[in-house]
């Protein structure tokens, strides 16, 4: 069983997949971040980075889902491939840091890695406002992240809610804003509850 979290730069993805790892003894795969040959250089000129970028991230991505569909483990993955192409990458076109053609190319490696794989059998979204996402990234004081601009965080949560609004998939979403999951035991209850009654629920 694959199990994918999703949500914005800064929402706890990478604290809730190693809680929910740990809980239920599932695998967790992480995203790629500290080994991520162009990130720092990606903060500093977006446009300029953004086609290495993407295309780095996607081919990490695609190689986790790979090894995802091979395993018999259930997985739970920090970020799924779908979010770099319907928020990342969208996002970046829309404000003109990726060219057509780049964003072309992109999307002809994308489609046809998206027809040999398939999506997450339950897709997590952790929902979060932007004051929140900067309160979480300051926090954890990431030199590379302190430069990200608000405008950039509006716009990928935007690309977010769309996304959601529109995903076909088993989906669960869970407000990050009001919980502190990482220390409060009921906070990361009402997670779990909500995830057992969607997996091992009656006629599930």
């Amino acid at each position: 069983m694959h199990i994918g979290i999703a949500g914005n730069i800064g929402c706890g993805k990478t604290t809730l997949t190693r809680l929910l790892a740990e809980h239920y003894g599932w695998t967790p795969k992480y995203e790629a971040v500290t080994y991520n040959p162009y990130l720092e250089d990606y903060y500093k000129d977006i446009p300029r980075w953004s086609y290495n970028l993407e295309t780095y991230f996607l081919a990490q991505r695609f190689k986790d889902v790979l090894e995802i569909a091979s395993s018999r483990d259930v997985i739970i993955q920090d970020r799924t491939l779908q979010e770099g192409v319907h928020i990342f990458v969208a996002n970046n076109r829309e404000q003109g840091n990726l060219s057509e053609r780049d964003y072309d190319t992109y999307m002809q490696l994308y489609n046809l890695m998206m027809s040999m794989v398939n999506p997450p059998d339950l897709l997590i979204y952790l929902k979060s406002s932007v004051p929140h996402l900067v309160a979480q990234i300051q926090k954890r004081g990431r030199d590379y992240e302190q430069t990200i601009s608000l405008e950039y965080l509006s716009g990928l949560n935007r690309h977010y809610e769309e996304w959601i609004a529109a995903y076909k998939g088993r989906l669960l979403t869970i407000d990050a804003d009001s919980l502190d999951f990482e220390h409060n035991p009921e906070d990361f209850a009402s997670i779990t509850d909500k995830i057992d009654a969607e997996l091992y629920g009656l006629f599930k």
